[in-house]
C-alpha cells in the first residue's frame, strides 16, 4: 500500500542539509543568539523579497498580529474585523490586546474574507480589518482597501500561509498598511522551530513594534512601552536565510502539485480550489478541498485506510469553540464558516511531491466517490 504524507520535509530540506548544518554551526560558535547579525541579515533579505522597507523578526506568528495591533494602540472598548473561517491566532491577537473580534463571513468559493460583507460589520467602534490569505491565495484586496480608507480603518494582512502568494503582482504583506508573518516549521518558509515577523512601509510602524517586542525598550534599559519578549532568534534567523533562496521554486512546485490535482480530481461531489487568474496567484500552502456531499468524515477516514494523510482545516470553527463562548455565537450564526468547516479537506501537498503521488491520491478520491454512488 502506498504510503502519502500530508508533508514531507526531505525534499526540501535533504539538498541543504550542509547549508543548514553550516548555518546551526555559525551561530552555536558565536555566542551572540537574539537580535545579531543572523536575525539583521534575514530581516533585510527578506523586506527585500516582498517589496517593503521594514521587516522585524519576532517570535511567532500570532505575536505579529498582537504586535501591529498594540503599535496601533488597539485595546479595550475597539472592535477588530477578523474572517470568521480561519485560524484561531486571527482572532487570539485582537483578544490579547483587550478589543472584540467581529467574524465575517467567506466567499465559499475562495474561502477567503468576503469583501462585500466587511463594510456591514463595520460600528463606531471598529479600529482595523485584519484580512488572512488563507491556504495560500490572496484575498481580493482592491474593495478592502476601499472599505478601510473609506471608514478610516488600519488594515493588516495574516500572512501566515501566503508566503511569495501575489495579488495584482504585488506580493502579500505589501498590500496594506502591515503583514504578519509566521514560519511555524510546516509553512511554505518554515524555520526549525518557533518564529515570525512583521513587515511593512511604514517606518514609525517598524520602530513601534521593534520596540513592543523587545520588552519596549528602544535603548537597553529604557522602556517606552509597557512590551513584550518576542524576538526572532538568531539561530532561526540563519536557518530561514538560508531557505529563503529556494522559496520562489518550493512555491512553483505547489502550483505544480495543485495543477495536476485539478486535472486528475473528476468527482463531482469534490469542490477544487479555484485555479490562479491575472489578479491572484496563489502558493498553496495546503489544498483544501470541499465535500459537497456530506462524505468528509468518511473520505478523510478512507484515505488514511489507503495510507493517505489529510488534515481538515479547521474542524470547529472559532465561534462555536469553548474560547469565544462570551461572544454568544450560537450554532447557526455563522452558517457559512460552519459549513466550510463541515465540509473542507486538505489532502497532501509539497514541494518534491511525486507526479504518482499526485495521481494515486487522485485516485482513491475518484474511485470513493464512483463506489458511493
Amino acid at each position: 500500500m502506498a504510503t502519502v504524507p500530508f508533508l514531507d520535509f526531505k525534499p526540501m530540506h535533504d539538498p541543504l542539509r550542509d547549508k543548514l548544518d553550516a548555518a546551526v554551526t555559525r551561530v552555536s560558535h558565536s555566542d551572540y543568539y537574539i537580535r545579531g547579525k543572523e536575525c539583521e541579515a534575514f530581516e533585510q533579505a527578506y523586506a527585500q523579497y516582498i517589496g517593503v522597507k521594514h521587516c522585524i523578526g519576532v517570535g511567532n506568528g500570532l505575536d505579529a498580529i498582537q504586535l501591529i495591533l498594540r503599535a496601533w494602540e488597539i485595546g479595550p472598548g475597539d472592535e477588530v474585523i477578523v474572517p470568521s473561517n480561519t485560524y484561531i491566532a486571527t482572532a487570539l491577537a485582537a483578544s490579547y490586546v483587550g478589543a472584540t473580534p467581529v467574524f465575517v463571513e467567506p466567499v465559499l468559493e475562495t474561502a477567503e474574507i468576503d469583501p462585500d460583507r466587511i463594510e456591514a460589520a463595520v460600528t463606531p467602534r471598529t479600529k482595523a480589518i485584519v484580512v488572512v490569505h488563507l491556504q495560500g491565495r490572496p484575498c481580493d484586496m482592491d474593495p478592502i482597501r476601499a472599505v478601510a480608507q473609506k471608514h478610516g480603518l488600519h488594515l493588516m494582512e495574516d500572512c501566515a500561509q501566503a508566503h511569495g502568494a501575489r495579488y495584482k503582482g504585488v506580493k502579500t504583506g505589501a498590500l496594506s498598511e502591515a503583514g504578519a508573518f509566521s514560519f511555524y516549521p510546516g509553512k511554505n518558509l518554515g524555520a526549525m522551530g518557533d518564529a515570525g515577523a512583521v513587515v511593512t512601509n511604514d517606518r514609525e510602524l517598524a520602530d513601534k513594534v521593534r520596540y513592543i517586542a523587545n520588552y519596549g525598550s528602544d535603548v537597553k534599559y529604557h522602556h517606552i512601552y509597557k512590551g513584550l519578549n518576542s524576538r526572532l532568534d538568531e539561530m532561526q534567523a540563519a536557518v530561514l536565510s538560508v531557505k529563503l533562496p529556494y522559496l520562489d521554486a518550493w512555491n512553483e512546485d505547489r502550483v505544480r502539485v495543485a495543477e495536476k490535482y485539478r486535472r486528475a480530481i473528476t468527482a463531482p461531489e469534490v469542490a477544487l480550489p479555484l485555479a490562479p487568474d491575472a489578479d491572484h496567484e496563489p502558493v498553496y500552502h495546503v489544498y483544501g478541498i470541499r465535500v459537497l456531499n456530506g462524505q468528509r468524515d468518511a473520505l478523510a477516514a478512507h484515505l488514511k485506510e489507503q495510507g493517505i494523510e489529510t488534515i481538515m482545516h479547521y474542524p470547529t470553527p472559532m465561534h462555536l469553540q469553548g474560547a469565544y463562548a462570551d461572544l454568544n455565537l450560537t450554532r447557526g450564526s455563522l452558517p457559512l464558516a460552519e459549513e466550510f468547516s463541515a465540509t473542507e479537506l486538505s489532502i497532501p501537498i509539497f514541494p518534491g511531491m511525486k507526479d504518482e503521488q499526485v495521481l494515486y491520491v487522485a485516485d482513491v478520491i475518484n474511485r470513493f466517490f464512483g463506489a458511493h454512488r
